[in-house]
């Protein structure tokens, strides 16, 4: 997976701040193909629509459980993802946290 080559740091010409937000965004990007192949299965149709509102779509067809920490850990994918020069961002640990959510996510939801 793209994210555990970034975490590992080999070959990877990049900062370890830049590795792990290529690590969170290529994170986010696996949760939400795991996200909208769940959702396509059942409703087709729904890939113009927002992250925003698949997730809160996911509640109806899914664990609620699965579905609340699919969308928790997207929130902070997301915020993980994002550039702030006011802000340090994720961290290794943080980021292999994240990695093992989504993971158990993306199997949770059948992927």
């Amino acid at each position: 997976m793209t994210a555990d080559r970034l975490l590992s740091g080999l070959r990877v010409a990049a900062t370890p701040a830049g590795r792990h937000r290529g690590a969170a965004l290529a994170l986010r990007t696996a949760l939400e193909i795991a996200v909208d192949r769940t959702l396509n299965a059942v409703v087709p149709g729904l890939a113009g629509t927002t992250m925003r509102a698949k997730m809160l779509c996911l509640r109806c067809y899914s664990e609620p459980t699965t579905a609340r920490r699919a969308n928790a850990v997207w929130s902070h994918l997301c915020l993980g993802c994002h550039y702030h020069q006011y802000e340090i961002g994720p961290t290794r640990d943080q980021v292999r946290v994240w990695r093992a959510e989504v993971g158990e996510l993306a199997q949770a939801l059948g992927h």
